[in-house]
């Protein structure tokens, strides 16, 4: 998913918005941090590199679809033609 570093540099940022005492600040950034974790693991993001890969096997998936369904029309077409063959003798 997304790495720590994103979610230091967002609550460090929104944290820095706020012109409180240093220890209140950390502790703020800290629960911010927490909580901007917690919202994006519930929304099952994935990151870049996931989506590639998944994006990856889909296309790989179709491509075999397709090969399974020109098979399949083959397969069809010679049963077809084996039974006009069957029924003209």
């Amino acid at each position: 998913m997304f790495n720590n570093k994103f979610f230091e540099d967002l609550s460090a940022r929104l944290s820095s918005m706020i012109p409180l005492a240093e220890e209140v600040r950390e502790g703020l950034r800290t629960k911010m941090e927490q909580l901007l974790k917690g919202s994006f693991a519930g929304l099952d993001l994935l990151s870049s590199e996931e989506f590639d890969a998944q994006r990856t096997a889909l296309e790989r998936a179709e491509k075999r679809v397709r090969e399974l369904e020109d098979s399949l029309r083959e397969l069809s077409e010679k049963i077809d033609q084996f039974e006009e063959q069957s029924a003209s003798k």
